[in-house]
């Protein structure tokens, strides 16, 4: 990373925390590692979002419904899945600086530096030794990988590692009133099996004819050694999924079709394209015949934001062998009965959240022949903007606080809006520009004689004379999640 991208990465960091996004969690005993709470305009950002891709999936889908699943499920589900003998990770130790990391994601930062240093051949030899070690499960060779690059640790600047070994990801914990007799259940690792465990439910209650799709919003949990990167990699987290139940055969369609869907969704929220790019997987887990994420050009590279996953029959086949339950589909189109293929696409909500901060903040240079001037601004999409208009009355006195007042109370109603009085105006309208508003609403003496305020446009600060009672439509017209979805249909 350039001082340039690593300067750009901290001011999205402490910009987060000054204005109310994001704060290390617990921080008066002084944070807990890989841990994040989202403050009052984070929380209305995440909202904005996950509304955003609820609507796109189950509002715009007739064939797509949402659920809730708790939590905590059956320890057996975990078994069946795959997650109590697969979900590992390859750690590797320093002996000198006692930090852990993953063997693999060492290596990949050394691709990275020799293709940085133009040493594309080397490179491409690594990443083949890589992907070669990865599909062999070759632990072994992953340690020889790292020896012969010379790749030492970042804190002690050593080679003195440890065996690579498997580590487990999934949180234990302990259901019962009594330790003796308690059964030892699991914080989900992801929330796609508490879909597949209500196939039958949903499909038999909704009456869903294939293919359809079940969508969730929900937290889960995962260990994980190397937490880095703010909120790009979290201990808990937050993930948008569906899982859409296609008749086999047809898997592969559909997996193509969802790829260029959930791009356009991403590309919607007003992203320059050239930051997007699909990625296919070299080693396909276990369940796929198809993987692909979509990553985005973050200050530290392009990473991860969404994954795209033909998972064949094998979740619902699993959980039909574990439940000794039949899990399958009669198709009255072809008159046979099946276990439906899945195509999955899973959605990182914190992810998404830090994609928008990075693509939305920008800090522009304003200055004249007369006057040096910058402001920092938060280019949200008017729809997911946490603050939708902020009303400021030019002074806090002859009546214009009270007629803010009641401007602010004919559109709260409809919109998250702000009331500001602190401050000359331009401070104010910097404020709001920092935070991403739309739209600032300013009443003056005039405002009290006919009826009409300023409203300033966020991105061009151009202003306008505009009826009290056309603010409505205004702000509607921009904020409204409707436009947005209007892009996608």
């Amino acid at each position: 990373m350039s001082k340039q991208t690593d300067d750009f990465f901290k001011n999205i960091i402490s910009h987060a925390k000054e204005y109310g996004f994001v704060f290390p969690s617990s921080e008066i005993y002084d944070g807990l590692s890989a841990v994040y709470d989202y403050g009052q305009l984070g929380s209305e950002l995440k909202n904005n979002l996950k509304a955003y891709w609820w609507k796109a999936m189950v509002q715009l889908n007739e064939n797509i419904v949402g659920i809730d699943a708790a939590i905590f499920m059956h320890p057996t589900t975990w078994k069946a899945s795959g997650h109590v003998d697969g979900f590992n990770d390859p750690m590797i130790d320093n002996k000198d600086s006692k930090k852990r990391y993953r063997a693999d994601q060492l290596i990949e930062e050394k691709i990275d530096r020799y293709e940085k240093d133009g040493k594309t051949d080397k490179a491409a030899q690594l990443q083949k030794d890589l992907d070669d070690a990865l599909n062999a499960d070759d632990l072994a060779r992953l340690k020889t990988i790292i020896e012969e690059h010379n790749i030492v640790c970042p804190v002690s600047g050593t080679k003195n590692w440890t065996e690579v070994r498997q580590f487990n990801l999934m949180f234990a914990t302990q259901m019962g009133a009594m330790a003796d007799g308690a059964e030892q259940v699991y914080l989900r690792p992801e929330t796609a099996q508490g879909i597949f465990v209500n196939f039958l439910n949903v499909q038999k209650t909704g009456r869903m004819k294939v293919p359809f799709g079940i969508a969730q919003i929900g937290k889960a949990f995962r260990n994980e050694v190397i937490a880095r990167q703010f909120i790009m990699r979290m201990r808990e987290f937050e993930q948008m999924e569906l899982q859409f139940f296609v008749r086999p055969g047809s898997e592969l369609e559909w997996y193509n079709r969802w790829k260029e869907t959930r791009l356009k969704w991403h590309l919607a929220l007003g992203a320059d394209p050239a930051k997007y790019r699909f990625h296919d997987h070299v080693k396909l887990a276990h369940y796929a015949n198809a993987a692909v994420d979509i990553e985005y050009e973050f200050p530290f590279g392009f990473k991860e934001v969404e994954g795209i996953h033909s998972r064949t029959d094998f979740d619902l086949k699993q959980h039909q062998e574990y439940s000794k339950k039949k899990i399958q589909y009669f198709d009255t189109e072809i008159n046979q009965n099946y276990i439906p293929y899945v195509v999955e696409t899973s959605i990182g909500l914190d992810r998404l959240f830090l994609t928008v901060l990075a693509n939305s903040l920008v800090q522009e240079d304003l200055s004249t022949e007369d006057k040096q001037d910058s402001r920092v601004v938060l280019k949200f999409h008017p729809a997911i903007a946490p603050v939708k208009a902020a009303v400021l009355p030019l002074t806090k006195k002859d009546g214009l606080p009270e007629k803010a007042r009641e401007i602010m109370n004919s559109l709260k109603l409809d919109y998250n809006i702000q009331y500001d009085e602190k401050d000359s105006i331009g401070k104010r309208y910097r404020r709001q520009d920092a935070i991403g508003t739309p739209f600032c609403i300013t009443v003056d003496h005039q405002s009290l004689e006919d009826n009409t305020v300023t409203i300033r446009h966020r991105d061009s600060m151009e202003q306008e004379r505009v009826a009290v009672d056309q603010l409505g439509t205004i702000i509607g017209n921009r904020v409204s999640l409707t436009n947005l979805l209007k892009e996608l249909v």
